[in-house]
């Protein structure tokens, strides 16, 4: 493995985490699979785990700056939680090609919808 290219691509994520809170799928699941050649779903599950330490980091300064909605966490926690866990288990059934054009069908959406439209 090559820990320098990890390590970049770490800090990318993390500073797209900060900056847009997105980092682990929009950032570092593509660079995994096309960088490190990482497969799809094993690229998916190493970001969800790599976030956890920056998502903490930058939620208690957040907190801090005092941009946190508590109540609105607490009504998107819940539901996340069980998207989460329906989705991975979804996630294992789809074979990894299939899934990783659906996700860079989802980027080029998403992407387009930013740059387009207000």
């Amino acid at each position: 493995m090559n820990y320098l290219l990890a390590g970049v691509i770490g800090l990318c994520g993390g500073i797209t985490s900060g900056l847009f809170g997105v980092g682990g799928g929009v950032v570092m699941v593509p660079a995994m699979v096309l960088l490190m050649h990482t497969d799809m779903k094993s690229a998916v599950a190493t970001s969800l785990a790599v976030i956890v330490p920056s998502t903490i980091a930058s939620s208690v300064l957040n907190h801090a700056y005092g941009r946190i909605d508590w109540r609105l966490v607490i009504a998107l926690a819940i539901p996340a939680l069980v998207g989460g866990l329906a989705s991975t288990w979804f996630k294992e059934q789809v074979p990894s090609e299939t899934l990783k054009r659906v996700f860079g069908g989802f980027l080029l959406i998403v992407g387009a919808r930013l740059l387009f439209f207000k």
